[in-house]
């Protein structure tokens, strides 16, 4: 007995640790998850906001459920409102209302196809109906499936196809039981219409988030990195040539790997941003498919300047002094080229068409010409090709990148034409009007201040 005792209890204090430490743990698990979300929200506060709309949006749904006359004209269908609005609701706004015109033309569609196989199938009698319902079902999920490959489909409509077969398939096997299948089906539509139509009037009405202007500054921002790389590397790789050792710190010159990993985000955005209507500085139809153009055109310059880039990061020292013109010359295209990226990145960002890019560009020009006459003149004759092989490889990838610089110029210059951007001058003109109003509006209400006064 007292042996029992005593296991009891050396029993009771390890089964008190072994709860505590649960408990420890748990409090350790939702301090770091409070952490992430917090990170989360100060990164984008959009998605706090985000989160309060999703929910505002449900609640008014609800009350389609709460109010006697809405919920006796839909009944049970009510709950298919608040299933949409749910589904359907995205952060952005070119997402939400892709979401929701492809459900609600699906469910359209759908339910006027799924009343035209019951009718068909009443006429084949009773024993005949189940048949042409299924053949019908089997043939149309069949084709709705195959046509969700389709990239072009797959990428704009795929949800709604999704919900076409759902429907379909929901009506059609639905008809053989119910008996008044044409107000079921009329019932559904409208309440997903209405949970379509309250999810995307909230997103659009209450801080709306454009997925077509996150695309637009994604482009500006991803050029402009290729500028600061470019504007750096001059001076980096030819220091390193001087001092023989790779330089301290060169993380600002890092930022342009963050390009190659862009390429499926831009496509997302740009097929969402099609769904939005005009708002701000982007009129309806704005030509989202030339920022894919130009973003194609960035990663084919970022491939150049990542092999640039190796040329620094090596630890091999270099064992051939090189000439100060080709130092000149090279910084030159370099510096230039990185100027004119920055140029285009800014013209982007503002919607003001760059002036002095091509001058930028016609620079960097210059400096490949005199580079190539140095080397066509019998530079570094006495030199051992293997030895002279690291500089020249570098000339000739910056002659290829004057090359890609000139390419997104050009990209960013139809996007100005076809966007109609500002010209510089017609900018500052609308800049010093805004200004000059500004200050007539103050001086006014000083005086009407001075008057009250006397």
């Amino acid at each position: 007995m007292a042996a029992v005792t005593s296991n009891q209890e050396k029993a009771g204090p390890s089964i008190c640790g072994y709860h505590f430490q649960w408990l420890a743990l748990l409090a350790k698990s939702l301090l770091e998850l409070a952490r992430q979300a917090k990170k989360l929200g100060e990164d984008d506060p959009r998605r706090i906001i985000n989160s309060l709309k999703a929910g505002l949006s449900i609640i008014l749904v609800s009350l389609f459920y709460y109010v006697e006359p809405l919920y006796s004209s839909f009944g049970v269908n009510t709950t298919s409102a608040v299933m949409t609005a749910v589904v359907i609701f995205e952060f952005s706004v070119g997402a939400t209302l892709g979401k929701g015109v492809n459900k609600m033309l699906a469910t359209l569609g759908a339910g006027a196809l799924g009343l035209g196989v019951h009718r068909l199938a009443t006429l084949s009698g009773k024993t005949g109906e189940p048949i042409v319902i299924d053949l019908f079902v089997f043939a149309i999920a069949a084709m709705a499936t195959f046509a969700r490959i389709f990239p072009r489909l797959k990428a704009k409509c795929d949800y709604g196809l999704m919900i076409f077969i759902l429907t379909f398939s929901l009506v059609s096997v639905s008809s053989y039981r119910e008996e008044n299948i044409q107000k079921m089906a009329l019932e559904r539509l409208l309440t997903i219409t209405v949970g379509c139509f309250i999810a995307i009037l909230v997103n659009i009405c209450i801080c709306p988030v454009w997925i077509g202007e996150d695309l637009h500054n994604l482009v500006a921002l991803n050029i402009e990195k290729l500028g600061i790389f470019l504007q750096g590397f001059g001076g980096e790789y030819f220091e390193m040539y001087e001092e023989g050792l790779p330089s301290k710190d060169r993380s600002f010159l890092q930022g342009y790997k963050s390009v190659f990993n862009t390429q499926s985000r831009e496509e997302n955005m740009a097929n969402l941003a099609r769904w939005e209507p005009g708002h701000g500085r982007f009129r309806f139809r704005h030509p989202w498919e030339q920022y894919l153009t130009i973003g194609s055109l960035t990663r084919q310059c970022a491939i150049k300047i990542d092999v640039l880039n190796n040329y620094i990061d090596r630890q091999i020292q270099p064992s051939l002094e090189i000439p100060s013109q080709v130092k000149e010359h090279c910084t030159m295209i370099s510096l230039e080229c990185g100027k004119a990226l920055k140029e285009l990145s800014s013209s982007i960002r503002m919607m003001i068409r760059a002036e002095t890019t091509l001058l930028h560009i016609g620079n960097s020009k210059i400096a490949a010409e005199n580079l190539k006459s140095l080397f066509i003149s019998g530079l570094w004759k006495e030199a051992d090709p293997l030895e002279r092989a690291p500089a020249t490889a570098v000339a000739s990838l910056l002659l290829e990148v004057i090359e890609c610089t000139e390419r997104i110029s050009n990209a960013v210059q139809e996007l100005a034409s076809l966007a109609g951007f500002q010209n510089m001058e017609s900018s500052r003109s609308l800049e010093q009007q805004q200004e000059s109003n500004q200050r007539i509006h103050s001086i006014n209400l000083q005086n009407h201040e001075i008057t009250i006064g006397e």
